[in-house]
């Protein structure tokens, strides 16, 4: 089947894009509108969730984490309320069809950005345990492999990511499909394509955030235009204000490397690494002893919370991939349309 290629619409240009859900002869039944408020009840819940109690959390690992896990629970919610739904993929209008395999191409090569860097931040962590494997020794060979270590740790962490530098094009991407397509003489696609504007409202922030905290590039935040006549608006609004804002204000200041546990590795790294410059054993122990062991605990702390992310990440690369593999089988099981990424089966996906 063709699909004629369309440009671009602007971001909201219309007014409300949800008033078609009201309009005469389209009215939703008791049925789904429990089905549409119980999705928003959820995703409002999730949303506020997320509100870091400290500005600085949410450049934590532990937020990035619970965030990418909200993400997995918000796009099973959508596989779950298309199969309650019962609305089969031969009556799904070709542009919802586009927007959903645009978007999940995009999400998936957003996963493999954040898999990279999680992988280059790991490999970061086998130096810094080199070097804390050497400074357990009393000599002074070993004192300075220690050093080389962390020299080398610094450089590595300095570094660029370019599959970093490409989540911004990526993420413009993604702003570009969040206008709603238009929905003709469906009450169940109404309800679907409302519930989809939530998930890609959520999706997008937090693909934002995270990208901008992996950066360190406040390039790659977004604050986007919502619609005022979904039930969790207020819950996003909110989030929204609190957490770029509070990036913003952070940036500003210069205080971090972005990331919460790797800055604190930074500092513990600083400390320690006059004390071993010249190659000899330092002459107070004690300070020393204590610069080891805090070096030894935030490098352990952001290994675990670098492992953690890693497999959320993982986790939400599948399920994108899943739905998406389960849309084109419908699809060509129906006969309707071939697959438009031959070959994009996730294999290029960074562990």
């Amino acid at each position: 089947m063709s699909r004629p290629q369309e440009p671009h619409r602007p971001f909201f240009p219309f007014g409300n894009p949800f008033r078609m859900l009201s309009s005469k002869g389209s009215q939703l039944s008791p049925r789904l509108l429990s089905l549409l408020n119980a999705f928003e009840d959820a995703l409002a819940a999730r949303l506020r969730k997320l509100n870091p109690k400290d500005k600085y959390d949410v450049l934590s690992l532990a937020w990035m984490k619970l965030a990418m896990e909200s993400l997995c629970e918000t796009h099973t919610d959508i596989k779950t309320l298309t199969t309650e739904l019962d609305l089969p993929v031969t009556d799904w209008d070709e542009k919802w069809i586009d927007v959903y395999l645009d978007i999940s191409v995009k999400l998936l090569d957003i996963c493999v950005a954040f898999s990279s860097e999680l992988l280059r931040l790991n490999q970061g962590h086998l130096m810094l345990q080199c070097a804390l494997h050497n400074l357990e020794s009393n000599t002074s060979e070993k004192l300075v492999r220690a050093r080389s270590s962390i020299d080398s740790w610094r450089q590595h962490i300095g570094s660029k990511n370019p599959r970093l530098e490409n989540c911004k094009s990526i993420l413009d991407g993604l702003v570009d499909s969040l206008s709603l397509p238009k929905v003709k003489n469906s009450a169940k696609g109404k309800v679907l394509m409302q519930a989809m504007y939530g998930v890609k409202i959520h999706t997008v922030f937090v693909c934002s955030v995270l990208a901008t905290v992996f950066s360190g590039n406040s390039k790659n935040l977004l604050d986007l235009d919502v619609a005022n006549t979904t039930m969790w608006v207020q819950a996003f609004s909110d989030l929204q204000t609190n957490v770029n804002g509070g990036i913003r204000d952070i940036f500003s200041q210069r205080k971090f490397t972005a990331l919460k546990e790797l800055d604190e590795v930074d500092t513990a790294v600083k400390n320690l690494y006059p004390m071993i410059q010249d190659g000899t054993r330092p002459i107070e122990a004690e300070a020393f002893s204590n610069s080891f062991s805090d070096l030894g605990r935030r490098a352990e702390k952001l290994s675990q919370g670098l492992d953690f992310l890693t497999k959320v990440v993982d986790g939400f690369f599948k399920i994108v991939l899943s739905g998406r593999d389960a849309l084109l089988c419908n699809l060509r099981v129906s006969d309707t349309v071939a697959d438009p990424f031959p070959g994009s089966n996730g294999e290029q996906f960074v562990r």
